[in-house]
C-alpha cells in the first residue's frame, strides 16, 4: 500500500502543478499585454483579418492615410445601416504617415503617388462598443497603441470621446461605410 499512495500523492502533485500554470499562464500573458488607460482595452486578436470599411487620408498635423477595418459585428451593422451600432462591435483604425513615393514617381514622371510610410503602423486605434460598461462615454471605449504597440496615455485618451460627441447622431463614429 505505501507504493500505491506514493503513487497517488505524486500524480496529485502533478496535477495541482498542472492546475497551477493553467490558472497563471492566462494572467501571465495578459499582464504583458498593454491595455489602454480608462477603458481597459487591448489590441484586439485579429484584428488585421477584419473587413474593410474604408480608407482616408487626413492632412495637417496628421498627414496619415488610414485604413478603416470592422469586426463582423461592425461590419453587419454598416452594412445593414444600423444605429446605434450593436453591443461587441469594434472598429479598427490603422494609421500610417502619408509620404510620397519617389520610385512610383518617377515611372509616372512627377509626384503623384502617395503611399503609406514608416512600418509597423504609426498608429493603432480602436472603438468597441459596450453601452453599459461604457455608457458615460456614449456606449463606446478607445483605445490608442503607438507604433511600439505601447497604450497612448490617458491624457491621450481623455480626448477621444469629446473629439466624437458632436457626431452623436451616428453613434458617435465618423467614418461612413464605402461598399
Amino acid at each position: 500500500m505505501p507504493k500505491l499512495r506514493r503513487i497517488v500523492l505524486f500524480l496529485l502533485a502533478v496535477v495541482t502543478m498542472v492546475g497551477t500554470i493553467a490558472l497563471f499562464v492566462p494572467v501571465m500573458g495578459h499582464a504583458a499585454q498593454d491595455v489602454s488607460p480608462i477603458y481597459g482595452i487591448a489590441i484586439q486578436e485579429g484584428y488585421r483579418d477584419w473587413k474593410l470599411v474604408s480608407v482616408a487620408h487626413e492632412e495637417g498635423n496628421l498627414n496619415d492615410i488610414r485604413a478603416i477595418l470592422g469586426n463582423d459585428i461592425a461590419i453587419k451593422a454598416y452594412r445593414e445601416g444600423k444605429l446605434p451600432f450593436p453591443d461587441g462591435a469594434i472598429i479598427a483604425r490603422i494609421a500610417w504617415r502619408y509620404v510620397s513615393s519617389e520610385e512610383n514617381n518617377k515611372v509616372f514622371g512627377q509626384a503623384q503617388s502617395f503611399v503609406p510610410g514608416e512600418a509597423p503602423p504609426w498608429y493603432l486605434q480602436f472603438m468597441v462598443k459596450d453601452s453599459k460598461k461604457y455608457a458615460a462615454s456614449g456606449g463606446w471605449g478607445y483605445a490608442q497603441f503607438d507604433k511600439d504597440g505601447k497604450a497612448a496615455d490617458e491624457a491621450k485618451i481623455k480626448t477621444c470621446f469629446p473629439c466624437h460627441d458632436p457626431i452623436e447622431n451616428r453613434d458617435y463614429v465618423f467614418t461612413r461605410y464605402s461598399p
